[in-house]
């Protein structure tokens, strides 16, 4: 894998840090109501495992799955549900947990969408937030970085399925592009 066009923006040590802040406060507003964490696929699955390994209360796993950007570095704004839950989610504590917030319009949607099926309550944890881009407000619960308006990959996160693995944050160099 050629890593001459990544940056290190946020390292494994930061991000470690910060999901235990993170599962700190969740476990507060939590500890005694068995929630159910909603992990969105594919890019919050690093993200998620590592926060519920810190959760030391008895909570559940659900994953939904939403498309916004094909294989470009763009959101389309056309969202789309191809993964839905397996699960009823009425009356429930549901906490969904993000990889970034970006445009807002992909998570208001599943916000939305889940709000309808009449939840306890309904949380958002993002680990990124980039309210540069921001098109539709949403409200982030517990949120772990606010980033530039950079396209990030590493830590789950993606270019055309690709950098997934990368342990930290980075900042992908397009060809051309200066740093």
């Amino acid at each position: 894998m050629d890593s001459s066009n990544l940056k290190c923006l946020i390292s494994r040590e930061e991000i470690e840090s910060t999901v235990k802040r993170l599962a700190a406060d969740i476990r507060k507003d939590y500890h005694d109501k068995n929630p159910l964490a909603v992990g969105v696929l594919k890019g919050s699955f690093v993200f998620l495992a590592d926060l519920v390994r810190t959760l030391d209360f008895h909570h559940e796993v659900e994953f939904v799955r939403l498309s916004s950007y094909g294989s470009g570095t763009t959101s389309t704004g056309q969202i789309t549900m191809i993964h839905d839950l397996h699960v009823s989610i009425e009356g429930r504590h549901v906490l969904v947990v993000e990889d970034i917030v970006d445009t807002g319009n992909s998570i208001a949607f599943l916000i939305n969408y889940l709000s309808e099926k009449q939840p306890a309550s309904l949380k958002l944890c993002a680990l990124m937030d980039k309210p540069s881009r921001r098109q539709v407000e949403v409200q982030i619960d517990y949120r772990g970085f606010i980033v530039p308006n950079v396209f990030l990959v590493g830590y789950g996160l993606d270019y055309d399925e690709k950098y997934r693995n990368l342990p930290d944050i980075c900042t992908l160099q397009e060809v051309g592009e200066e740093e």
